[in-house]
């Protein structure tokens, strides 16, 4: 046979095993896309069935919500929180805990710092509702006996400090996961570098801005990745602890997506929001995809 043939039936078989996976992620990702935008240029009412073309009328309607904006708002202050402390405070603490000499502190200190991320976002937010309770929770008790009484305040039922007690909480719940993706990218690391560093008198500061943050630039790349697209998809703890109270203050883009389409039965303004969460998600992992491989560093 050919080698032109046999280069053509070996696509043809390669394209055979690939169909499949296509065939599936066009019916179950691409596809919903598609409808979901279909959906935002109608007014839809889901209990009757009804739908009423309007075009572009529910993006219009969007950019004049000010609960939208507040809640895209919280969204960007949830992903910059996130990043100062799920990938920075994540990096400093994975970079202390592998400059242990003892294996067995290093193996301990990880499980600690990973239990909280093995408990569901429901039950971590039920448990900080209790701790955040006015009367009777644990960080208003913990206040008062060590002197700051004058601190203790409802923190959920008060706009100027509901929306940060979430994130809080976010933040207790995932730290311990990308400490543990750090530690990792961390232990890749060759310990002739930090050794020869030792060696020519640079410090333990000078060794991790100069080999620690470098060597695991891509791990830090896909951990701003993961938060951030994390930070703008946050929904049940706004949810369980909140519902997007007190105000509105708390809201969400998923949580006022939700309340739009399921509650207020505006199912073509709900797909809108969602319209707009995925391009800015896109556009987000787009852009550090691009800057991680431009900044790769290869072992």
């Amino acid at each position: 046979m050919p080698r032109r043939s046999r280069s053509r039936l070996s696509r043809i078989a390669g394209l055979a095993w690939v169909l499949p996976a296509l065939v599936v992620l066009g019916v179950f990702v691409y596809l919903p896309l598609v409808q979901n935008f279909a959906f935002s240029t109608q007014e839809s009412d889901i209990y009757t069935g009804t739908q009423e073309f309007v075009g572009l009328a529910n993006y219009e309607k969007l950019l004049g919500d000010p609960i939208f904006w507040s809640a895209l708002g919280n969204n960007v202050l949830y992903a910059a929180l996130s990043i100062v402390f799920q990938v920075g405070g994540a990096l400093i603490l994975a970079a202390m805990i592998e400059s242990l000499r003892s294996s067995r502190w290093r193996k301990a200190l990880r499980a600690i710092y990973f239990i909280p991320s093995a408990i569901s976002l429901t039950v971590a937010g039920l448990l900080f509702y209790f701790i955040y309770e006015p009367k009777l929770g644990l960080l208003n008790h913990a206040l008062g006996a060590i002197g700051l009484g004058d601190l203790a305040q409802p923190w959920l039922g008060q706009e100027s400090t509901a929306m940060v007690s979430i994130i809080a909480m976010s933040q207790w719940q995932g730290f311990g996961y990308c400490t543990l993706l750090f530690a990792v990218a961390i232990q890749r690391i060759p310990s002739e570098l930090y050794e020869a560093a030792s060696l020519d008198g640079v410090g333990a500061l000078g060794r991790f801005f100069h080999i620690t943050i470098p060597l695991v630039r891509e791990m830090t790349g896909l951990m701003m990745i993961i938060t951030i697209s994390g930070a703008f998809q946050v929904f049940n703890e706004v949810m369980v602890m909140t519902s997007g109270g007190p105000n509105n203050s708390t809201q969400v883009l998923a949580s006022w997506l939700y309340r739009s389409g399921f509650v207020r039965n505006d199912f073509g303004y709900a797909a809108a929001i969602a319209t707009v969460l995925f391009i800015v998600t896109m556009i987000i992992a787009l852009a550090q995809l691009w800057y991680t491989r431009r900044r790769r560093v290869e072992f």
